[in-house]
């Protein structure tokens, strides 16, 4: 059985194209997933992991998702492989994303939005005085 479950954050914007053969839309994005625990007077780490996401998952993810928003994926994990123009091969490990779903806030999703509307963004923690540390951010 190969199935992958993610929850992170989107670490850049989606990056969408479409196949030269059938047209297909096809969306990647890289996804900053949290380790579970992190050694003692460490920070907690956060490993980067490829998404791809096609036909109507990807139609969904490119018009809904955006860079920071956290999110959950559902999909399985694809190796391949190819060759460059210099005949060096290489190899990407990447997941496909079957499934994806918000997993911020409604409220949180909001505050993004007008955020980004907005000609001078402010966060929440900087309008409470809330000190916001590098530990909280996954990228």
């Amino acid at each position: 059985m190969n199935k992958v479950i993610l929850l992170g954050r989107l670490s850049k914007d989606v990056e969408t194209r479409y196949t030269q053969s059938t047209n297909t839309m096809v969306c990647t994005f890289p996804l900053a997933v949290n380790r579970r625990f992190a050694k003692e007077g460490e920070e907690r780490q956060a490993d980067f992991i490829n998404i791809v996401a096609y036909s109507k998952t990807a139609e969904f993810v490119n018009k809904y998702f955006a860079k920071g928003q956290q999110v959950a994926i559902c999909g399985r994990l694809q190796v391949r492989n190819y060759e460059d123009d210099k005949k060096q091969k290489h190899y990407v490990t990447e997941v496909v994303a079957e499934e994806a779903y918000f997993a911020d806030s409604k409220k949180d999703f909001n505050q993004m939005v007008s955020e980004l509307n907005s000609p001078t963004p402010v966060s929440s923690n900087e309008q409470s005085g809330e000190i916001m540390g590098d530990d909280d951010l996954p990228f």
